[in-house]
């Protein structure tokens, strides 16, 4: 399980501005959020938790989204960094 190289999908966390949120999980969530968050603490180095993962996690799911994005609901350019290229981009 613990392959010397290997990457998580998230990769390494941007400096962005944030705004509060709040949304309730189940204790499951929590747990995996929590293991998730040790485990790119020990693959990139930094300290992080699950509550800084979360909205990462969130835009990089959103940017996959093939049909929140054919109906122009990803925002430009928060999602640059994923791969996505807004429509309308040169």
């Amino acid at each position: 399980m613990n392959a010397p190289n290997a990457k998580l999908r998230l990769g390494p966390l941007p400096k962005t501005e944030t705004v509060r949120y709040s949304f309730n999980c189940t204790k499951a969530l929590q747990a995996d959020l929590e293991r998730y968050a040790a485990l790119h603490a020990q693959i990139y180095g930094e300290p992080v938790d699950a509550p800084t993962l979360v909205p990462h996690m969130l835009e990089a799911f959103m940017a996959r989204d093939r049909a929140f994005k054919r109906r122009g609901g990803v925002a430009w350019p928060a999602t640059r960094r994923l791969g996505y290229r807004h429509p309308h981009s040169t």
